[in-house]
This record gives structure tokens, C-alpha cells and sequence, in this order.
């Protein structure tokens, strides 16, 4: 016989304003077949040992402070409650004859005690009506009430109804293992990090970094005992743009004798018309190692960097202030780490990336995106693919042949190849062809893979292949044509997964 199910929800966060929205909780009809006892439903913010407790745990105002009670009543043939809830996020859960149980078609999610719970966000709904959320009925199942265990398998899940639920959902819960995560959970135990002094000469300071393949490195500044700037492949570009192009900042022959700062304050005094894009003279970005992992990766998403420094919080007895640099890769695969401990519990990594608000499409897909896709041929002028990338302010671009089919990636760090044997002085970069620099980076570096992917793959293979050493971005493809469709970066995902 059919009996009354306590259903038991307790608030877990609330990120938004606490407005009272209208919520009806019900069981799944057809979950399971059992033999019950009475029916209660706790509403409260805690539990320990799969017992609700009375801990109060402040929210915000007329919020959930402790756990309560409410009964459960027979409506036609299922048992429900309809009660006010304000809109937030909340955990929910099953007591069937004394066993804890939850929905695995639900999101899921562990608390710290290791119990496992459903999740479920309450919103309101645009014309400022009380929403009605309701579990969704489940596909009949049978289930083994002495181990708790399914003895049937479930087809798959359908595609949410409501994806950017879904999506609030997963957000919340990646921000939650950022939030409570340090710069110390991604950095290594033992590493080195290179430190070019400021007062070196342009055209050394370059050499090394092709030397130990660095992109970008910290500068230090003897005077003010810090780390005061960076020096990116993205200087050196610059640098030959403007040589290229006879505008005096620096000659060839002055790379040998004015140093890195020099170029810094050239840089700014010469640096007009569109290029500038608002720059000014600002203190160096960094983070600190208390920070979280969570403002970490905003202060690199928010300034378009692709790695920041981490200072120390207090001094130690070498006197440099400089811990590492916080990279996205670091913090992507720290976090991939933390999702496969518990894939199950976030359906939304099996939704194909098609369907996802994540990278950058081609307007043939009929994807909106915030920014144009740009692709280059094998002739077309380097200085015209080094201006997009410092245009659009991204890090690569794909290099297609006459019918857009996917022939190698152009990233902004490749212009390093051209400061070996400083074949830069040697070359008119106007007339260099992509084609030209893709072979001499092959010459300098060998070739290298182009890492892609499909619109079919899903979100959890996606942030798999970003998590491998070396992997910066995916080019979407056709598999047959291998016809670009878009790129995902890792800037890209860790933007869809803050939010």
C-alpha cells in the first residue's frame, strides 16, 4: 500500500533577495512501493547524522534560522504540503520506512557529514506570481527498501526544463568549493618561477623568456624591492609592431641598451589611437595566498589576464614578496578533481556543450555569442592576426583553409619563436604570412596537436581535456569536415562556471 513520505528540506544558501515565493513540495508519484509510517516534513538549515537538528544558522531576514515541522496531506493521490518559501537554495531528502534516500534524476549534493541530499532553487517567476515548484514526476522504479539501493536501472535524463536552474544550481555549487578553497589547494609544494630584473635590456629579457619558454614573467624592480609589472609575449608584439610600422619608440639596435622598464614607460607615452583601449598607469594586479580560489579566478577573468601574481601576506627572510602565479589551469583542474569526486551530483555535466552558455561560436551555428569568432587563412598577414588578438584581447586564433575546415591554431605566445637567433630583425613583418610563422614556430618547436572537440560533446568531457597540462582551448568541430564552429578557452569555462 501506498503511504505518506516525509519529504525533508532544509535552506543550504540564499542568493537572492529574501522575497516570499509560494513553493508546493510533493513527492515523486511512483518512486517507491513500501510499507510506510506517519508522514512530517522538516523544513530547517541543518542536519547531522541523518537527524534534523535545531542549530540556528542566521540567513538573512525572514529566512530559515532553524529546522521545523510541518504535516503532509493526501491530495487526490499523493501526499503534499504547500507552504511559503523565499527564494534561495535548498536541500531535500526522503525518509522511507527509517532509511534516507534521495532522487538521483534530481541534482544531488554531499554535505560535510557525507549525507546526501536533492537540491532544489526556488525562484520568482516574471510576472511576480507565486511560483509553483514542484518535484517532476520520475519514471517508475523499484527499490530494495532493506539496502536502499536501486535494482533497476533508470533511463537517461531527459533535458531540464529549466536549464537556467539548473545552471544557478551548479554555479552555486561550484563557487561553494572555490569559496572554501585557498591559492595554497592549487599551488605546487615545490616549484620555481623565473624573475627578470626591470633594468635588463629589451632584446636579453626576450631571449630568455624563448630560452625557458616562458610567455609572460614578473619583473622585479630593485628600487621598490617588488614585483612591480609583468613582461608578456603581448610586449613583444607590440614591440615589433611599432618597429614594423616606423614608429620610433625602440630601434633594433636600442633593444640591446634600454631596458625593460624603459620600454614600460615607452609604452605608455606611445601607445595611442585605438590601441590604448583605456590603459593607464595602475599598480600591478595580484592576489593574495589567504585568498580565496573564487576571487582568484575573478581578479584573472575580470582584468583579461591570463595568470596573477601571488603575494605573500606576510614577509618571510628571502624579503620577496612573490609566492607563484595563480593560473586558470591550476584552478580548472583543482576544481575538476572536486566534481569527479561526485560527478552524479551535477546532471548538468552531461549536457552537451551545444546547449550550454559556454566559448565562442561561429554565426553559422546560430549560437549568439559576446564576441566575433575569428579565423584566419594560411595567407593572410601575421601583423593582421596579431592585431585581432590584441584587438579582441584573446589568446589564439584557428587557421583554416578556403572552406573554414580546421588546419592548426595561431596563440599570441607563438610570437616568441621569432626571437630565436632574433629572427625578428631579420623579417618585414608586413610581409610575413601566418603560414610563414606557423613553420617557423614548427622549426623552433616542433609541431603540435590542435586539441578539438564536438557541439555533441558534453560539459564533463569538455572540462576533462582543459584539465590536461598544456591544453588552453578547444576548437569546436565538424567531425566529418572538420569545419570550424567555435573555441571554448579556459577563460571561457571558468567565466560559465563563476558566473
Amino acid at each position: 500500500p501506498r503511504t505518506k513520505i516525509p519529504l525533508f528540506i532544509s535552506p543550504h544558501a540564499n542568493p537572492y533577495r529574501p522575497l516570499p515565493s509560494r513553493a508546493l513540495l510533493q513527492p515523486n508519484p511512483g518512486c517507491w512501493s513500501l510499507d510506510g509510517l506517519g508522514s512530517r516534513l522538516a523544513i530547517g538549515p541543518a542536519r547531522r547524522g541523518g537527524r534534523a537538528t535545531l542549530t540556528p544558522r542566521v540567513l538573512g531576514p525572514g529566512l530559515l534560522q532553524c529546522w521545523r515541522e510541518c504535516p503532509m496531506g493526501l491530495v487526490g493521490t499523493e501526499f503534499q504540503v504547500v507552504f511559503d518559501l523565499p527564494p534561495g537554495l535548498y536541500q531535500y531528502r526522503f525518509l522511507v520506512d527509517g532509511v534516507w534516500r534521495c532522487d538521483d534524476t534530481k541534482p544531488i549534493v554531499r554535505d560535510e557529514y557525507g549525507l546526501i541530499s536533492n537540491e532544489m532553487l526556488v525562484t520568482l517567476v516574471e510576472n511576480n506570481t507565486h511560483p509553483a515548484v514542484q518535484l517532476e514526476p520520475s519514471p517508475i522504479r523499484r527499490m530494495n527498501l532493506d539496502e536502499g539501493t536501486i535494482l533497476t536501472t533508470m533511463p537517461p535524463e531527459p533535458p531540464s526544463r529549466n536549464p537556467g536552474m539548473q545552471i544557478a544550481v551548479f554555479r552555486h555549487r561550484v563557487s561553494e568549493i572555490l569559496l572554501h578553497n585557498t591559492i595554497y589547494d592549487v599551488v605546487p609544494v615545490s616549484s620555481k618561477i623565473a624573475i627578470l630584473d626591470a633594468r635588463l635590456p629589451v632584446k636579453q629579457a626576450f631571449n630568455i623568456m624563448h630560452d625557458e619558454g616562458l610567455a609572460l614573467v614578473p619583473l622585479w624592480d630593485d628600487g621598490q624591492g617588488t614585483v612591480t609589472g609583468m613582461l608578456t609575449a603581448s610586449d613583444f608584439v607590440l614591440i615589433l609592431r611599432k618597429l614594423q610600422r616606423n614608429i620610433r619608440v625602440l630601434g633594433h639596435e636600442e633593444l640591446e641598451m634600454h631596458s625593460v622598464s624603459a620600454w614600460k614607460e615607452a609604452k605608455l607615452q606611445y601607445y595611442g589611437g585605438a590601441d590604448v583601449a583605456g590603459m593607464q598607469r595602475r599598480p600591478l594586479v595580484h592576489v593574495k595566498d589567504s585568498d580565496n580560489l573564487r576571487d582568484v579566478a575573478l581578479t584573472i577573468i575580470q582584468n583579461e589576464i591570463s595568470s596573477v601574481p601571488i603575494f605573500k601576506s606576510s614577509m618571510d627572510i628571502s624579503g620577496i614578496p612573490l609566492l607563484n602565479l595563480a593560473t586558470l589551469p591550476g584552478i580548472l583542474k583543482f576544481l575538476c578533481s572536486k566534481l569527479q569526486e561526485q560527478p552524479e551530483g551535477y546532471p548538468i555535466l552531461r549536457n552537451q556543450i551545444s546547449s550550454i552558455p559556454i566559448g565562442t561560436w561561429s554565426q553559422h551555428t546560430g549560437r549568439a555569442s559576446t564576441r566575433q569568432l575569428r579565423t584566419s587563412g594560411l595567407s593572410a598577414p601575421l601583423i593582421t592576426c596579431l592585431d585581432f588578438l590584441l584587438e579582441d584581447r584573446i589568446s589564439s586564433i584557428p587557421i583554416v583553409d578556403d572552406n573554414g575546415s580546421l588546419l592548426d591554431v595561431y596563440s599570441l605566445s607563438d610570437i616568441m619563436a621569432l626571437a630565436e637567433n632574433d629572427v625578428y630583425a631579420c623579417i618585414e613583418l608586413e610581409q610575413l604570412t601566418v603560414e610563414n610563422a606557423l613553420e617557423l614556430q614548427y622549426q623552433v618547436n616542433g609541431r603540435r596537436q590542435c586539441h578539438t572537440c564536438l557541439s555533441t560533446s558534453t560539459l564533463l568531457e569538455v572540462l576533462d581535456q582543459l584539465s590536461v597540462p598544456g591544453v588552453r582551448r578547444l576548437v569546436v568541430i565538424e567531425p566529418m569536415t572538420r569545419f570550424v564552429q567555435g573555441i571554448i578557452s579556459l577563460r571561457d569555462t571558468i567565466t560559465f562556471l563563476v558566473g
